[in-house]
Parts: C-alpha cells; sequence; structure tokens
C-alpha cells in the first residue's frame, strides 16, 4: 500500500507502545488503587465529551478530508494562506459547533440530572466538567485531522495514543496516592487533552499547513464548491447527531439504569475489547486521504484497491488479535489486580471483541461513502445504527446488563455495517471482497476451534504437566497462532503481511 502501508506500520507501532502504557495503566494503578465507580466516572465524562465533540464538530473532520483535495494549494506556492486558508475554516466552523452544543448542553442539563441521578449521582456533581473536556477533545481531533490529510500522523499519534495515556496515568497514580482530590482526579483528565490539543496545534504549525486568515477571494470563485460544502455539513450535523451516539449509548444505560460501579466494570471490558481495532486507527488515518483523492478523481480501479487491501489486511489482524485475547482470557482476568470484580465481564469481552472486529474490518467503508456524492446514505445508516442501539440497549439491559450492553453494540454494530459495506458495493460500483477475505475467515474460525477442542481436551494435561496457566496460554497461542500466521504466509492472504513477515526471517547463509 506504499504510503498507506509505511505510515500505518508507524502508526500502528505507536498506538501499541500506547497499549503497553494502557496495560501498566489497567493492570497496576486504576484496578489496584481505584474504585470501579470512579473508574466509572473517568470512563463516562470521556464518553460524554466523545459525544459532544461529534456533534460540535459540524461534521468538521469528514469535511476537512473530503474537501482538502479541492482547497490543496501546490507546495511551490508561497502565496498566503495556505491551502487557501482551509485551516482556518476548520477552527471556526468548530469553535462555533461548540459554542451551540454548550448552550444545548447547558438547556437539558436538569432532565440529563434527572436520569443519571437515581443511579450515578457522582456524574451530575461534575456534570459540566463535561465542557472543558469536550472543548480540548474537540481541537485535539481537528488538529489531527488537519495533520492527516497533509500525510503526516505518527506524531498526532502519538499524542493520541501515547501522550494521552501518559497524563491520564499521571492523574490517575495522583489520584490513588491521595495527591489530588476528586476535583482535581477531573481536573487531571481537562488538563490531560489541554496539552494535547496544543502539542498538535504546535505541530501542524510546523507543516506550514495553517493559518487564521481565511480567503475570502478563493471561496467567492468558488461559490459551487461552498455550496456543496454547505450542503454536506449539514447532512453531517443531522448524521453526527445519530452517528457518535451509537458507539458510546451503552455507556450511558449501564450508568443510568445499574450505576458507575458497573460502568467502570464495562470501561474495562471495553479497554481489552477494544485492541482488536486498534490497527484500524492507523491504517485508516492515512488511507482516508488517499480514498478521498480517488474518488475526487473517479479512479475506479484504486477505490476497488483501496477498500479491498484495507477491509482484507484489517479482518485478518483484527481476527488474530480477538483470539489471541480471548484464547487468554481466564489468564488476563487471573492477572488483573482485583480480577474476580472484573471477571464477571468475561463475556463482555467476547461479544465486544465481536464488535470491535467488524469495526476494523468494515469502517473503511463509511468513509468511501461519505467522500463520495451518495454520502447522503450515511445519514441513513447512521439513523439506523443509533436508533436500533438504543432500543436494543434499552431492552437487552435490563435482562442482561452488561452482557446486554455488549449485545446491543454488536447487532446494531453488525447491521451497520453490513449496510455500509452492501451500499459502498452498489454506489462505488465496487468489488471489495475476494479470496483473501475468505481464506481469512476460514483460516480464523479454524483456529478458534482449534483453540476450544485444546483447551477442553489437551490444556488439562499440559497445566497438570507445567503445573500452571500461563505456560498452557504461551503454549497454545504459540502454536495456534504461530501455525496460523504460517498458512497465512504460504497462501499469500495479505502481500502486506507477507511482506512484513518475510523482513522478519533470518538470512540465509
Amino acid at each position: 500500500m506504499g504510503i498507506i502501508a509505511k505510515q500505518g506500520i508507524k502508526g500502528t507501532i505507536v498506538t501499541y507502545i500506547g497499549v503497553a502504557i494502557g496495560f501498566v495503566t489497567t493492570f497496576f494503578v486504576i484496578t489496584r488503587f481505584l474504585t470501579a465507580e470512579e473508574i466509572g466516572l473517568a470512563r463516562v465524562l470521556i464518553d460524554a465529551a466523545t459525544l459532544f465533540i461529534g456533534l460540535a464538530q459540524l461534521g468538521t473532520s469528514s469535511s476537512i478530508i473530503r474537501f482538502f483535495p479541492y482547497f490543496k494549494s501546490d507546495e511551490s506556492d508561497k502565496v498566503l494562506p495556505r491551502h487557501h486558508g482551509f485551516f482556518a475554516w476548520t477552527v471556526y466552523v468548530s469553535l462555533f459547533g461548540f459554542a451551540l452544543m454548550a448552550l444545548i448542553y447547558w438547556a437539558l442539563a436538569t432532565p440529563l440530572q434527572a436520569w443519571f441521578g437515581e443511579k450515578s449521582p457522582l456524574f451530575n456533581e461534575y456534570y459540566y466538567a463535561v465542557l472543558p473536556i469536550a472543548f480540548f477533545m474537540l481541537y485535539q481531533t481537528i488538529f489531527e485531522t488537519n495533520a492527516s490529510v497533509l500525510r503526516h500522523i505518527v506524531v498526532p499519534r502519538t499524542v493520541r495514543e501515547i501522550g494521552i495515556r501518559i497524563g491520564m496515568l499521571l492523574t490517575y497514580t495522583l489520584y490513588a496516592f491521595h495527591v489530588l482530590s476528586m476535583d482535581g482526579y477531573v481536573l487531571g483528565i481537562c488538563l490531560t487533552y489541554a496539552i494535547a490539543a496544543l502539542i498538535n496545534c504546535c505541530y501542524v504549525a510546523s507543516l506550514g499547513g495553517i493559518g487564521i486568515r481565511a480567503d475570502m477571494a478563493f471561496l467567492r470563485a468558488n461559490k459551487p464548491l461552498v455550496n456543496e460544502y454547505m450542503l454536506y455539513t449539514g447532512f453531517l450535523i443531522i448524521s453526527a447527531l445519530t452517528g457518535v451516539l451509537g458507539p458510546v449509548v451503552s455507556s450511558f444505560f449501564i450508568t443510568a439504569k445499574m450505576g458507575l460501579s458497573y460502568t467502570g466494570i464495562y470501561a474495562i471490558a471495553t479497554y481489552i475489547a477494544v485492541m482488536v481495532s486498534i490497527p484500524y486507527r492507523s491504517v485508516l488515518a492515512i488511507s482516508q486521504p488517499e480514498l478521498a483523492q480517488a474518488i475526487k478523481q473517479h479512479n475506479q480501479s484504486d477505490v476497488t484497491r483501496l477498500l479491498r487491501q484495507v477491509s482484507s489486511n484489517l479482518l485478518l489482524i483484527g481476527g488474530i488479535i480477538f483470539l489471541t485475547i480471548w484464547m487468554n482470557i481466564d489468564l488476563i482476568f487471573a492477572l488483573l489486580p482485583n480480577g474476580e470484580t472484573y471477571a464477571v465481564a468475561k463475556h463482555t469481552v467476547f461479544i465486544l471483541g465481536l464488535s470491535q472486529w467488524l469495526v476494523a474490518t468494515f469502517a473503511i467503508f463509511g468513509p468511501a461513502i461519505s467522500y463520495s456524492k451518495w454520502y447522503v446514505f450515511n445519514l441513513i445508516s447512521s439513523l439506523v445504527l443509533t436508533v436500533t442501539a438504543i432500543v436494543l440497549n434499552n431492552q437487552l439491559i435490563p435482562l442482561w446488563g452488561m452482557d446486554g450492553g455488549a449485545a446491543a453494540t454488536l447487532i446494531s454494530n453488525g447491521i451497520f455495517y453490513a449496510m455500509l459495506a452492501v451500499i459502498g458495493c452498489v454506489v462505488l460500483k465496487a468489488q471489495p471482497f475476494g479470496r483473501a477475505h475468505l481464506l481469512s475467515l476460514i483460516l480464523l474460525i479454524g483456529i478458534g476451534v482449534l483453540d476450544f477442542l485444546v483447551q477442553k481436551y489437551i490444556s488439562p494435561l499440559w497445566v497438570s504437566t507445567f503445573g500452571t496457566m500461563i505456560a498452557d496460554s504461551i503454549l497454545r497461542t504459540s502454536i495456534l497462532l504461530g501455525g496460523g500466521l504460517l498458512i497465512a504466509y504460504k497462501l499469500h492472504i495479505s502481500s502486506e503481511i507477507d511482506a512484513l513477515l518475510h523482513s522478519l526471517r533470518l538470512p540465509r547463509h
């Protein structure tokens, strides 16, 4: 995939360093020193801020990627503002969106606090802390997306995956050892995102891609483009209202119906499961600008190639990570401090892991549709996602608790991404699915079945021989997944993974 592979691999490495920091945070700090309720408070504040910025952006993140090719100026063009003042518009539109959403959030304070108040009164105490957290998250995201279209994702990815995690680790640690009060704990979360936004702003400035002056002459000369932008943004605002609620709705329903303690347990399950979809973040960040360019140029072969390569690679990689987690889930909870508290979410991890696997595999179809003239279909799909998620969470959480919330996420995501895949194939006239997808699916299912049989019939012998669950996990994971990767290499399922594995082989003498 050229630059996508190079930047994607670098971004993924950075992301997994962040995962390692998150591992330390989870295993040695928050589950050891914080209560489930305190973990739940941080989770619901961040989820609420995530929902807030999804609306406050007014579609800016998607608009940046879709319309930047139309504003982009030649590298040799020294006329200011660079890229016809594109960066300025991303800042101003987001600022207007934030002010609008802050007003709505204030107006809804009474009904929202009543909904959360019975089971989660602690959230109500910090209801307005969502606003500063959301503000800095908003601009951290906007600056990161601007860096992405300039083909520089590694530094912003480092800030997101490593910098924020270090900030959160420091906040958790200071609170755990009573250096910070509860107020300081919440302030620490806010400062973490403030510093992340500032670093991203400085980095984009260093690339020479920003300026606070808009190029009004360019806009006046391109009125059809402005009209298209306004129409596109209008659809995205409505789409955001539905699309951003779907992924976080379970957290809100669990908080309101079960309490912050269960939100904390669900947050740990989510942290474990979300590792499945980590590679797609870097791959999508660098592939989206190229995809937008291909769609703009009506380059059908490039659109199909990108959809096929990204989805097939992430199907295989995400599946391997999912199996690694599930094959070792009992060991994970055994090693986790106070693991017995969180082990009740074992099946929640499985269900959420499947959901994240879907996200990793099919997420590329959302941007592909958004960057085409058929972007209205994203709105329809998002409406279905949100309505389904709300209805299922409301029905399944009272029946099955956290597993119900996870099931609601899996079902709603399944419907959503199935719709995106079908719509993407039809309206883009692409054929993104092929031999690699089928072989990957067969291989991964085969490994999963073998692991089930090994755990049932062979693991008891291994444990009695070696005496530890750790030895059993290492043997099963090494043999089954190592063998699976070898088969994938021999079958040439992924040329990118083939090249990576080939580079790791020892030179022949």
